[in-house]
């Protein structure tokens, strides 16, 4: 895009009171950003109304520096990392996100160069969105974990939003399984981010960013210097399940934002699949609820790729009753202690009480079972087995 491309893009979608509708009312009519400007403001004002014509027509100084800094920082990618500006109707802009309601106008784009070819569609036509709790058990990071490493080594590209809990977990997962096979075919993950691409929210991601920017994508709608405002996050959700054939929720409570990307989907005639879990966790009362209102349940990731065979490229579609056999689980180790946690997180007393074991022989044995990866210990002094697939 050039600069003088881009200056007009970002005047028409960083007028305070157009917003996305407004903006393509004004697209509808005039064509073009820049053929929008050769208007005068009686004709804006019969699109969008009076108050927005005149931020139209007397941009403020800030969008200068707006409109700096954007082709500064699209300037200054390093060798390894690719950027770009997409806007809608570009050769190079997903044409999933272009069936979604209220589709973004731009959408800023950080990530391997390889995925960033002019006029090249950057999202993959096989992707699968995984979210979840962002306070997900022990055995829902796992669960998120192997099951993002499975779908992406079977040639799913694993969308998530880079949050805290199982979004992060996914895109771990996608990444393990990119490190492992070597082969780059297609992005290995995208994160859809609530904030400009000049920040990384929450920080602590900042490493997970840095990673999915050489192996995969980092995605916003949100101009650079966008802090991580709490209304960006739930509206972002809906590009999440937009580039996706499908979405899968690990681990959900009941008032959740996965719960609102997994409606977004339906809405968007995607699969929604949820796995189940536990009765007795809060975090998976929302997946039980979605898959009493019709959502797949899914045990293993033979069961999303099965169901999501006909919409893969033939390339990647698997013969209907080929689908490749489950990966053998490691068997369990036989332990009285694991056989007393069962897999709802416990407290100690209750172990006591099923163990037969006394207080000190027992915390001695569970503190071997977490090291060993069999155990998690949970906030509120409880322990939970995890299953490692």
């Amino acid at each position: 895009m050039e600069r003088a491309e881009l200056a007009a893009w970002l005047r028409l979608t960083a007028a305070p009171g157009v917003g996305n509708a407004g903006a393509r009312k004004l697209l509808s009519a005039f064509g073009l950003p820049q053929a929008v400007f050769e208007q005068g403001e009686a004709a804006w004002r019969d699109c969008v109304g009076a108050a927005a014509a005149r931020a139209l027509a007397q941009p403020g100084g800030e969008l200068e520096a707006l409109i700096e800094r954007t082709w500064q920082w699209l300037q200054s990618a390093a060798p390894q990392t690719g950027r770009a500006v997409v806007a809608l109707g570009d050769p190079a802009y997903p044409p999933a996100l272009t069936a979604i309601e209220d589709p973004p106008l731009l959408l800023y784009l950080m990530g391997a160069p390889q995925w960033l070819a002019p006029g090249v569609p950057f999202a993959p036509e096989a992707s699968l969105a995984v979210v979840g709790s962002r306070n997900p058990t022990a055995q829902g990071a796992e669960n998120a974990r192997q099951f993002a490493r499975a779908l992406h080594a079977s040639g799913l590209c694993i969308v998530s939003g880079l949050a805290r809990g199982v979004d992060a977990a996914a895109h771990e997962g996608a990444l393990a399984a990119a490190e492992a096979s070597g082969a780059a075919l297609a992005p290995s993950t995208i994160a859809v981010v609530g904030t400009g691409l000049d920040r990384v929210y929450p920080s602590a991601h900042r490493d997970l960013a840095h990673r999915i920017a050489r192996r995969g994508l980092l995605v916003s709608e949100y101009p650079l210097g966008t802090p991580p405002l709490p209304g960006n996050f739930p509206r972002r959700n809906r590009i999440i399940s937009g580039l996706s054939c499908g979405t899968l929720v690990v681990e959900a409570a009941l008032a959740s934002g996965s719960l609102v990307t997994a409606r977004l989907a339906a809405e968007q005639g995607r699969e929604v699949f949820a796995i189940p879990g536990s009765i007795h966790a809060p975090q998976s009362r929302g997946c039980h609820a979605l898959i009493r209102q019709g959502a797949k349940l899914v045990e293993t990731a033979q069961d999303v790729l099965e169901e999501l065979r006909p919409q893969l490229p033939l390339a990647q579609r698997p013969a209907a009753g080929e689908m490749p056999a489950p990966a053998p689980e490691e068997a369990p180790p036989r332990d009285e202690v694991l056989e007393a946690l069962g897999f709802d997180p416990v407290d100690l007393d209750t172990l006591v009480a099923r163990s037969g074991l006394d207080a000190a022989t027992l915390q001695a044995r569970l503190l071997e079972l977490e090291l060993d990866g069999h155990v998690a210990r949970l906030p509120g002094a409880l322990f939970q087995r995890v299953a490692r697939g």
